[in-house]
This record gives structure tokens, C-alpha cells and sequence, in this order.
């Protein structure tokens, strides 16, 4: 009996193994939450290169927790024919009551943008460490050229 019982238990402990490998899967999965931000513009362009060869739609910030900050560079290019100074905002939340727990900053210091610049630009989304209820959002992301 003692040698069957030999054979079984590293089954047993595999099984275990397997099995707490698969929770632990799920209660991470559940406090990860997908994000998606759509990239609006007006008076500048967005890319995803210096060379402005792609064109930036949407940023996908991946799976995020309760108390991540994800980072993104994107490339604007002013494609107007004066100087403009450039505006940031959200707007469409979905679930409206993400933005009380998700906020969107960049590095953008202010400075004017010649026709035709090309800036490169950090944009920060920063998740709240007490979110709640959201297992999903997708938000716009207004980016303007004023001048």
C-alpha cells in the first residue's frame, strides 16, 4: 500500500500545483481591465513614428490594474500653415464613471508649434488603486492645434 500511495502523490501535488496556477489566472484576469482610448485630432496630426508614415487611430494601453500608470509616445505634426499651441482632453467615457477612477496627462510643456513641427510627445494614463466595478473603458482622446 505504502508504494501505490509513493506513485499517487506527485500526482496529487501536480494536480494541486495546476490547480492553484488556474485561480491565481483568474483572480489576476479579473483586476486586469482592457482599455482602449480612440485618438481624435484637429489641427495636427498624430503618428506613431518620427516620420510620420503611421498614422496613430486609437491607443490600446493593454491590460491595466488598480494603481498601474501606462505610458505612450505619439509624434504630433501641426499640418496647418500657422503656429498653434496644442489642448488635451477626454471626452465619452464608457462606462461614464471610469473617469472618476482613470485620467489621462502628457509632457507637452506648452510651447508654440511651428507649421509643418513635428513633436514628440508622452502621454501618461493613470489608473486609480481604488477602482471599482470596471472591468472595461474606452474613452476619445481630444487632441486640438489652436492658433
Amino acid at each position: 500500500m505504502f508504494q501505490s500511495q509513493r506513485k499517487i502523490l506527485p500526482l496529487i501535488v501536480l494536480v494541486l500545483i495546476a490547480l492553484a496556477t488556474c485561480v491565481a489566472a483568474l483572480l489576476t484576469s479579473e483586476t486586469r481591465i482592457p482599455s482602449v482610448g480612440t485618438v481624435k485630432t484637429v489641427g495636427v496630426e498624430a503618428f506613431w513614428d518620427i516620420n510620420c508614415t503611421s498614422t496613430v487611430t486609437e491607443i490600446d494601453w493593454g491590460l491595466v490594474e488598480p494603481g498601474d500608470y501606462v505610458n505612450a509616445t505619439i509624434y504630433l505634426r501641426n499640418k496647418g500653415n500657422a503656429p498653434i499651441t496644442l489642448y488635451l482632453d477626454t471626452e465619452n467615457w464608457s462606462p461614464s464613471n471610469a473617469s472618476n477612477y482613470i485620467t489621462l496627462s502628457w509632457d507637452y510643456a506648452g510651447q508654440t508649434v511651428g507649421p509643418g513641427t513635428v513633436l514628440k510627445v508622452g502621454l501618461t494614463l493613470t489608473v486609480s488603486s481604488n477602482i471599482t466595478g470596471i472591468m472595461n473603458f474606452t474613452f476619445d482622446i481630444i487632441i486640438a492645434g489652436i492658433g
